[in-house]
């Protein structure tokens, strides 16, 4: 392989190679760390979901760079499995946050000490709820759902789409009717989970909370931001495929997968302080300590 004969759109496409299989690398480094040092399932399990997006983001999109066109088969496959494993995501992080704080996810049962907490509300939430609400098994139970509605509508939308690509009735209106939906949807689950970051600070600071949000923020809700973004961009003609040296049809899309790429690497390194094992890994090495001994 000579790079010096490559044009730039290839030299692209092998660069984002190099991060897809850097994101991998650092990924699988530390889920074989947390399946050596098993200790809780129950959190674990949900953490090997979560650390998973991260190499998932960066394949897709190197393999959305393979076919620069954007063909309907990549259209129609990837980006639904993309974003219904999202979904999964989201509802792991929510069942990890619920097993950090010792509380049931089916019952909603508010522990004595946290009853009572207060709740403040910012706009335009305020037009839906008291400025300010107190702590109990309601109120946690309407934060659950704010987060829980974007596990149910990002699947749903992505069946629709789907359906609508197959069927041959997908105006360019209905991308941006998708669009806003998923938007309304991401953004009142990201509300949420600042919410349940907040109200539960102190139970979770031993657990870096953090650094766990910020991981799943840029992952989930960044990139799509950023990808709205571009797509608006390239609708109002700012963007356009001869400003770059991808002479493609979907400028947005080839822009999006090279950010991504880059991107994916910086939080697959980042989850490895996030999602640290350390926590799991005192038992195990007492007990080779004991043997050794």
């Amino acid at each position: 392989m000579d790079i010096s004969k490559m044009n730039r759109g290839e030299i692209t496409v092998l660069g984002c190679a190099g991060c897809a299989f850097m994101s991998m690398h650092f990924t699988v480094q530390l889920l074989s760390q947390h399946l050596f040092y098993w200790k809780n399932p129950k959190e674990q399990r949900a953490i090997l979901f979560i650390i998973l997006l991260a190499p998932i983001y960066a394949i897709k999109s190197f393999i959305g760079m393979l076919d620069l066109k954007g063909s309907k088969p990549y259209v129609m496959l990837l980006d639904p499995i993309k974003e219904c494993y999202e979904a999964v995501v989201i509802a792991k992080f929510l069942a990890l946050i619920y097993s950090y704080l010792h509380i049931s996810f089916d019952s909603d049962m508010v522990p004595d000490e946290m009853k009572g907490r207060e709740i403040r509300h910012s706009f335009p939430m305020t037009l839906f709820q008291p400025r300010t609400t107190l702590l109990d098994q309601r109120t946690l139970r309407l934060l659950k759902y704010w987060a829980w509605q974007f596990v149910i509508t990002r699947p749903i939308c992505s069946v629709l789409m789907i359906t609508l690509r197959i069927l041959d009735i997908y105006p360019s209106w209905a991308s941006w009717l998708f669009t806003i939906i998923i938007s309304m949807s991401i953004s009142l689950a990201l509300y949420s989970l600042v919410k349940f970051y907040h109200v539960f600070a102190k139970e979770l600071e031993p657990h870096k909370p953090l650094a766990k949000f910020v991981c799943l923020k840029g992952t989930v809700f960044f990139c799509f931001w950023q990808g709205v973004v571009l797509k608006t961009l390239v609708s109002m003609g700012v963007i356009k495929s001869h400003h770059f040296w991808l002479e493609v049809e979907h400028i947005d899309e080839s822009l999006q997968n090279i950010l991504v790429c880059i991107e994916m690497i910086v939080f697959s390194v980042f989850q490895q302080y996030a999602y640290h094992v350390a926590p799991y890994m005192g038992d195990v090495q007492a007990k080779f300590k004991r043997r050794n001994e």
